[in-house]
């Protein structure tokens, strides 16, 4: 081989070596592992146990904060507000085809019923108002049930109405003096233990404050009959006997079916007996075991009537008085008193309660 090709061969070689990967040192890994796991092995034990209470440290502390997580919805759940909802009646005038002929003429009733609503506003209660030709017996009973299927423990419900109170003949025999207590609605009178029947229906812990500005809206204890003076809110009794008679197969079946939703019903507690003295005795037998709080304030007794205004009602523009925009800060008992002392001796106020209402008393009222 010539000099020349020698040199030739020569650079390839060192070429060929240049371009070859190295290669992997397998050996060298296997004894980095064993370096390793001998040093772990010997390890101080204080490493060890710095590690596993970092270990412990961190899992308290996410059980911690996923305890405090559910403490605070917990909490949240608590405060949640209590919903509220109310139902406002003014009936101005009613349907004389159904009172033959007879049309009652007021004229403060809407009035009321927009200043309840205010109030209700103001204090976060959602207002529903049927005012004169919208209040009639189906639309009231749609917003009584509709309002008990919403509502649970701790809520609250507001009825107002301002309007014609009357009476009929009991068609069960189970009143004391035969006679019922009504309020006229637009197209048909709603018989007084229909109501009750109806507030019944709200659930346990609901509190419902019913606030009537009409005659024979007391305790409905049915006393003496009142002798009329000036514009009041009271159907005429000749009236009433004609409506009755004109109506009697459908104001009898209304009674009937009252009496038989009470039919088997158990019997009551002491505090709720208690809250029921002064009723009739066919009252006593619906409020029987109540468990929705009730208080109404009326504006009369029933020997007495209630007043119309020009603007507004008495009793309701005394309650206006008192209430002064919120500025109120009694319970419900300083309240019924203090709108009594608003009034003129020859009518007052009445006030009772149907079923667990001592708490609901002492509140605020119109709290939500």
């Amino acid at each position: 081989m010539t000099p020349a090709a020698r040199k030739t061969t020569a650079g390839r070689r060192r070429t060929a070596t240049k371009a070859a990967p190295p290669r992997p040192a397998q050996a060298g890994r296997t004894s980095a592992k064993k370096v390793a796991k001998k040093a772990a092995a010997k390890a101080p034990a204080k490493i060890v146990k710095k590690v596993a209470k970092n270990v412990a440290r961190t899992v308290a502390t996410t059980i911690a904060r996923t305890a405090v997580k559910r403490v605070t919805k917990k909490a949240a759940a608590k405060t949640v507000r209590a919903k509220g909802r109310s139902l406002h009646l003014g009936l101005n005038f009613i349907d004389p085809v159904h009172y033959d002929g007879w049309d009652g003429e007021l004229l403060a009733c809407e009035h009321d019923a927009r200043a309840m609503q205010a109030i209700c506003t103001a204090n976060g209660i959602k207002p529903v108002v049927l005012m004169t030709r919208e209040a009639t017996r189906a639309a009231v009973l749609k917003q009584l049930r509709r309002a008990a299927k919403s509502l649970k423990a701790g809520d609250i419900f507001v009825l107002t109405y301002s309007g014609h109170g009357g009476q009929m003949d009991d068609a069960t025999g189970e009143e004391d003096d035969g006679i019922d207590e009504t309020w006229c609605l637009y197209d048909a009178e709603l018989i007084d233990d229909e109501l009750y029947l109806e507030l019944g229906k709200f659930a346990k812990g609901v509190r419902v404050l019913v606030l009537s500005d009409s005659c024979h809206s007391g305790t409905m204890t049915r006393a003496t009959r009142p002798v009329s003076t000036g514009r009041v809110r009271q159907m005429p009794p000749d009236v009433a006997r004609r409506v009755y008679a004109k109506h009697r197969d459908f104001y009898n079946g209304l009674q009937e079916a009252v009496a038989r939703a009470i039919t088997g019903r158990r019997s009551a507690e002491p505090d709720m007996i208690a809250s029921a003295l002064g009723l009739s005795p066919q009252t006593r037998a619906i409020v029987r075991g109540y468990t929705p709080a009730v208080i109404l304030i009326s504006g009369c007794m029933d020997n007495q009537f209630s007043r119309d205004g020009d603007v507004n009602g008495a009793f309701t523009a005394s309650l206006l008085s008192v209430w002064q925009n919120g500025a109120f800060t009694g319970n419900y008992p300083t309240f019924h008193a203090a709108i009594m002392a608003g009034l003129p001796r020859d009518q007052t106020p009445n006030l009772f309660v149907l079923g667990p209402a001592s708490k609901f008393l002492a509140q605020k009222p119109f709290r939500r």
